[in-house]
């Protein structure tokens, strides 16, 4: 069987997830991660900002930019953090080149990184894009903007 992930919110979401655990052979192995998964306005902010970094920067498209944070941001996060995202990532991506591993980060590829950081660890990885693409002089997106429409 492949991964499953489950999102447990409420009180009806752990005994679901109970009930599918009862359901499932055995031997098996759980892993959980503490957090709420990451928003859909971190999502929009992150694909806003990737579009804002390559426009400014001129010479990589936005899916290269999402690619580098990817790489330089969200892995050592998720390293640091995730022990199976680190098992799979150091036994899959970690041996390659730096342009090869830019490569699994992007499509066709996508090594999911960002997709499975808790709503905490998002913030931690834009905090970091934003601190190093600031530091460059490259202008974001305010947040708080975003919500009223009047982004950069």
């Amino acid at each position: 069987m492949a991964t499953v992930n489950r999102i447990v919110e409420t009180e009806s979401d752990r005994r679901a997830l109970l009930r599918f655990l009862e359901t499932r052979p055995i031997p098996l192995t759980v892993t959980m991660t503490d957090g709420k998964h990451k928003t859909d306005k971190q999502n929009r902010l992150q694909r806003q900002w990737v579009m804002e970094i390559a426009a400014q920067l001129g010479d990589r498209t936005p899916e290269q930019v999402r690619g580098e944070c990817k790489l330089r941001f969200g892995v050592p996060i998720l390293r640091e953090e995730n022990e199976a995202f680190r098992a799979v990532y150091d036994r899959l991506v970690k041996p390659h080149t730096y342009e090869e591993k830019l490569e699994f980060m992007m499509e066709p590829f996508d090594f999911g990184v960002t997709r499975i950081m808790t709503t905490r660890q998002k913030t931690e990885y834009l905090n970091r894009v934003h601190q190093h693409y600031s530091a460059q002089g490259i202008v974001l997106s305010n947040p708080e903007d975003l919500k009223f429409g009047r982004a950069a």
